[in-house]
C-alpha cells in the first residue's frame, strides 16, 4: 500500500494533466499556483501566462459575487469550505466567453490549516451552443406555424412540445401515441429537426401499407434473385437512414416474424438483406408511432413484449382535438392563412355561428379532418366570411336547416338569384357596384348571371 501511494505521488503531475476537466490550485489570496492542460485548453492561457496571477482575471460572474461575500477572506469558498456545481461564465484569453460548471474544495494540511483550494471547470460551451441552435431553430420553424409546424396553445400541447424538445436531445427510441389525424408525423419530423441527427436523413415507412414480405424487403433491403421479381439489389430503409432517424408509422401492424428481426437490429445495430448472410452495421435512431394501445396488443400476444420495451423508452401521447378545443380557433386561423395563399381567395374568417359549429363537433378525424373541412369551405364560399352554410353537411347534423336556413341546393340557388337581381336593380345594372353590395368579386357576379341565365336588359325592364 505504501509503495502504491509513493507511485501515485511520483506520477501525480501526469495524472493532473491527464484529466479531461480543467483544474487549478489557488492560494488563500486567490493567486493561481497550478493549472492542468485541460484548463489551458478551456481558457486559452498557457500555464506560464496564468500561474502566479489572480484567479479574478478569468472574470467569472459567479466568483465576482462570491468574493463580495467572503467576509474579509478571498471569497465565500474559504468560509463554507466547498463550492458545488455552480454554472458560470468565464472570459478566455481572446475575450470570448465560455460556459462552465465549477466545483471547488479547500485543501487542508494535516493540522487542519487551510493551504488553498482546488477548482475544477467542466466545459459546457458545446451544450450551450446546441441549446441555442435548438432555440433558434424552434423560433425559425415556429415563427408563423406554431412549434415546428404544430399549432397548439393548450396546456396539453405545451406539455407535448416540452417533451419533444427533451426527446430530441436524447438518442433513445421514441414512440408517439395518438389517434388518426393528431399529427404523429409532424412530431417525428420535429424530433429529427431539433436533434443532433438533423444533418442526417429522415426516412419514414408506413408499416400498415405493406404485407410481411414487402415490409421485410423495405426495412432491410434484398439481394438480386432473393425472390421472384428481385431483379436488382435493393437498399432497405435502415440502410438509407444510417446516421439519421427512421420513422416507423403504425408499428403495431408489423407481423411477428418481422418484429423478431426488428428487435435484433435495435439490439445489435446490425441486419442482413433478404437473400444475403453478410451483416450490415447501421447507426439509426428509431421513432415509431401507433394509434393502438401496444400494451393491450402485448396482452393479446399480437405484439412482442421485448420489442415493446425496446421501443417504448420515450413515449409521447398526442391528445385528440376534442380534448383540446381551445386549439381549434388558432388551427382555423392557421389553415385560413395557408389556404388563402393556395386558393387566391381573400377569406378573412368565420362567422360566430360557424365557429360554434366547429367547437361543438367531436372531430373523430382530429386535426386532419379540420383541415379537410376548411378546404371544403374555401371551395364552397362565395364571400369573404365562412358561415355554417359553407361547412360540410355532416358537421351540422339535424340542425342543418336551422343553422343555414336553406336545405337544398335549389333553395340556395334561388336565394342567390333573387339577391343578385335585387343588387343589380339597386345599381341600375352596374355589375361592379352589385358585386360590392353582395360582398363578392365582379367575376363572381358575371358567373352567377351566366349560371342563372340572367339577361341584364330583360331583368331590369321587368323589375
Amino acid at each position: 500500500m505504501i509503495f502504491q501511494e509513493r507511485e501515485v505521488n511520483r506520477y501525480w503531475r501526469e495524472i493532473f494533466d491527464a484529466m479531461n476537466d480543467g483544474m487549478m490550485v489557488i492560494a488563500g489570496d486567490g493567486t493561481i499556483i497550478m493549472v492542468n492542460n485541460a484548463f489551458s485548453e478551456i481558457t486559452g492561457y498557457e500555464k506560464d501566462e496564468i500561474v502566479g496571477k489572480s484567479c479574478s482575471m478569468l472574470r467569472c460572474d459567479v466568483c465576482s459575487i462570491a468574493r463580495k461575500g467572503g467576509e474579509g477572506k478571498w471569497c465565500v469558498l474559504f468560509d463554507e469550505g466547498r463550492l458545488h456545481t455552480k454554472r458560470c461564465t468565464i472570459m478566455r484569453k481572446d475575450g470570448s466567453l465560455r460556459t462552465v460548471v465549477k466545483n471547488a474544495s479547500l485543501l487542508k494540511g494535516s493540522d487542519g490549516t487551510v493551504l488553498g483550494a482546488v477548482e475544477t471547470l467542466t466545459d459546457l460551451t458545446e451544450i450551450t451552443d446546441r441549446d441555442q441552435k435548438i432555440e433558434n431553430l424552434c423560433q425559425m420553424l415556429g415563427k408563423r406555424s406554431g412549434f415546428c409546424g404544430m399549432i397548439g396553445e393548450s396546456a396539453a400541447m405545451r406539455e407535448v412540445f416540452q417533451i419533444i424538445e427533451k426527446a430530441a436531445l436524447s438518442d433513445a427510441p421514441v414512440i408517439i401515441y395518438g389517434e388518426t389525424g393528431t399529427g404523429k408525423e409532424l412530431v417525428a419530423q420535429a424530433i429529427h429537426q431539433l436533434g443532433w441527427r438533423r444533418e442526417g436523413p429522415f426516412i419514414q415507412l408506413n408499416c400498415a401499407a405493406l404485407n410481411e414480405y414487402l415490409l421485410e424487403s423495405e426495412l432491410f433491403g434484398h439481394m438480386k434473385g432473393a425472390f421472384t421479381g428481385a431483379i436488382r439489389n435493393h437498399r432497405g430503409r435502415f440502410e438509407v437512414a444510417d446516421g439519421g432517424d427512421l420513422f416507423l408509422d403504425e408499428i403495431s401492424d408489423i407481423p411477428m416474424n418481422v418484429q423478431v428481426k426488428l428487435l435484433r437490429v435495435l439490439e445489435t445495430k446490425q441486419f442482413e438483406r433478404v437473400g444475403d448472410s453478410r451483416p450490415i452495421s447501421v447507426d439509426v435512431r428509431i421513432i415509431s408511432a401507433s394509434n393502438r394501445d401496444l400494451k393491450d396488443l402485448v396482452r393479446q400476444k399480437l405484439f412482442r413484449e421485448d420489442l415493446f420495451f425496446r421501443i417504448n423508452v420515450i413515449p409521447i401521447y398526442l391528445p385528440p382535438l376534442r380534448e383540446r378545443r381551445e386549439d381549434i380557433p388558432p388551427l382555423v386561423r392557421h389553415f385560413i392563412h395557408l389556404l388563402r395563399k393556395s386558393s387566391q381567395k381573400e377569406i378573412k374568417g368565420l362567422t360566430p355561428e360557424a365557429m360554434r359549429v366547429l367547437m361543438d363537433y367531436p372531430w373523430p378525424g382530429n386535426v386532419r379532418e379540420l383541415k379537410s373541412v376548411m378546404e371544403y369551405a374555401f371551395v364552397i364560399a362565395d364571400t369573404d366570411i365562412i358561415s355554417p352554410r359553407e361547412l360540410p353537411p355532416e358537421l351540422l347534423g339535424k340542425n342543418r336547416r336551422k343553422m343555414i336556413g336553406y336545405l337544398t341546393p335549389d333553395d340556395k340557388d334561388e336565394t342567390q338569384k333573387r339577391e343578385l337581381l335585387e343588387a343589380l336593380k339597386k345599381c341600375n345594372g352596374n355589375q361592379t357596384r352589385a358585386a360590392e353590395i353582395l360582398g363578392v368579386s365582379r367575376v363572381t357576379v358575371w358567373h352567377r348571371m351566366k349560371k342563372y341565365g340572367i339577361d341584364l336588359k330583360r331583368a331590369l325592364s321587368s323589375l
